[in-house]
């Protein structure tokens, strides 16, 4: 079946492993990115040098932003770049279109390269500037712009990563001529230029291989969650006595009262309460962030063995296992062949897989470390990769009307169905049973709908259940229950 990168261009896996790169889905975006301190880690000669090209860009864009020349136009050009879509990574449910650092991101970077970031380069207490320090100054600045931003400015190392290895292993009857924009920087026009490449190329489009040794999941390891958690041991961390016991006192008074047990000892302080105190203490302390990237800095090898761990996940639950289950599927049942009206065909092969996941092992695919998956969008992800065989037209999260589904299988203008995968712990079920699917319904013009719900619990079964009950849709054909629990399984590993 073709998924995978090696599928597709018929390079064997073990050779893109060699080579160090992710075996990407073409199906599909991986929830992985480039953690830009990974480039600053690393001990390879060619990624420190990445590193500081993105630092002379950022100075570049600081210098025209402490002069006030960068007017909207100029914030478009030098700030917001298209997605790299052709990595196929990010967090894309449906295929891999993203938006990419769009103007809000480019209006607060601009904002902050002439106030609190306009000194980035001189740093006195981390051994370098971190573009990830953004993160911790605005809040909706998040991992995916600064790494969107990021792989952008990587973008001409990744196209010649990409070039090589395919020149090497790729028939070159795969491969067509690309001339991709905002390749390199010229800084005497202050423009980008645009460079030809010959690469792997699918729906005439071009692929990327990108490194995994830059790659991670979930957060950057410079990252607001951890300044938060960390607090006192960044604290701990400060060599100046005085502004130690500075940090410690502000961020104490800066936390409510404590309220009592009932054996009289003090509560523990709330999480919203440690989080305002945290950024009273940064507003009162801005150097407090140098002090929290430095920390960072000195646990770096842990952010290597760290993202490795993420990445090496992601490759077991996405890559190894799910193209066995794929295989088994293709191979062993009739699931790829199942034919008729999209919703006659998307309701057999959601009870098909119902059948698999509950009665021949199929569960075990849902499990990392012997726990469930927590994100759903994990699993809408599995969904999607294992029906992507399918001849229909299943879309990106079309956005007909307001915000997205998880699919839209359509067979025509007047054939369309539309369907979500739930994990029963999510605590906006109910609100969505209610109203979301039937809003959807609505603007795509189509009265058919499945609602697929995974379970890895009788708790979480029967709080879903009761939810179905009180709505008054326990008889709806179309709400599919799937028990993925391990308590109450036989094991039918000879059949999976």
């Amino acid at each position: 079946m073709r998924v995978y990168f090696s599928d597709i261009f018929n390079v064997k896996p073990n050779i893109i492993e060699k080579y160090g790169a992710f075996n990407i889905s073409l199906v599909n975006d991986l929830p992985l990115f480039v953690d830009p301190f990974l480039l600053f880690n690393s001990k390879n000669t060619e990624y420190q040098k990445l590193h500081q090209k993105i630092l002379k860009y950022v100075a570049f864009l600081r210098d025209r932003s402490l002069e006030k020349s960068v007017n909207h136009g100029l914030l478009k050009s030098w700030y917001c770049f298209p997605e790299v879509k052709q990595t196929w990574l990010g967090y894309s449910k449906i295929g891999n279109s993203g938006r990419g650092p769009g103007v809000e991101f480019a209006k607060a970077l601009n904002d902050n390269l002439s106030g609190v970031f306009s000194d980035f380069d001189k740093q006195t207490i981390s051994q370098s500037p971190h573009l990830e320090k953004l993160c911790l100054i605005k809040d909706n600045i998040g991992r995916d712009n600064i790494s969107d931003f990021v792989t952008n400015l990587i973008k001409g190392y990744l196209l010649r990563y990409t070039q090589a290895f395919a020149q090497k292993y790729i028939d070159p009857a795969r491969l067509k001529s690309f001339t991709v924009a905002h390749v390199d920087f010229n800084y005497q026009t202050s423009t980008w230029t645009s460079v030809s490449f010959q690469l792997p190329a699918i729906n005439d489009d071009y692929v990327l291989l990108t490194p995994k040794n830059l790659l991670t999941k979930d957060d950057t390891w410079i990252n607001k969650t951890d300044l938060v958690n960390q607090f006192q041991d960044i604290v701990s961390s400060v060599s100046n006595e005085q502004l130690r016991s500075q940090l410690n006192f502000y961020f104490s008074s800066n936390l409510p009262k404590p309220k009592k047990n009932k054996d009289g000892s003090d509560k523990q302080p709330l999480k919203r309460d440690i989080i305002s105190a945290v950024g009273a203490v940064i507003r009162k302390y801005p150097q407090f962030l140098d002090y929290y990237i430095k920390y960072k800095e000195d646990h770096g090898e842990q952010a290597k063995s760290v993202s490795e761990e993420r990445v090496q996940e992601v490759y077991n639950l996405f890559v190894t296992e799910l193209s066995s289950f794929i295989k088994h599927l293709s191979e062993k049942t009739n699931f790829y062949k199942k034919k008729g009206d999209t919703l006659a065909e998307s309701y057999e092969r959601v009870l098909f897989l119902k059948n698999v996941i509950e009665n021949k092992d199929g569960y075990r695919l849902f499990y990392v470390k012997g726990e469930p998956i927590k994100r759903e969008v994990d699993v809408q992800i599995m969904f999607r990769l294992t029906w992507f065989a399918s001849p229909d037209d299943v879309t990106r999260e079309a956005n007909e009307g307001r915000g997205p589904v998880d699919f839209k299988v359509s067979r025509g203008a007047f054939d369309k169905t539309l369907i979500e995968f739930k994990l029963a712990s999510n605590t906006k079920l109910a609100q969505n049973l209610a109203k979301q699917v039937e809003i959807y319904k609505k603007a795509h013009d189509t009265e058919k709908a499945i609602k697929a719900i995974l379970f890895f619990s009788a708790d979480e079964e029967a709080k879903a259940r009761k939810i179905i009950a009180d709505l008054g849709l326990s008889d709806e054909k179309y709400i599919v229950f799937i028990d993925a629990r391990r308590d109450n399984k036989v094991s039918a590993s000879k059949a999976l």
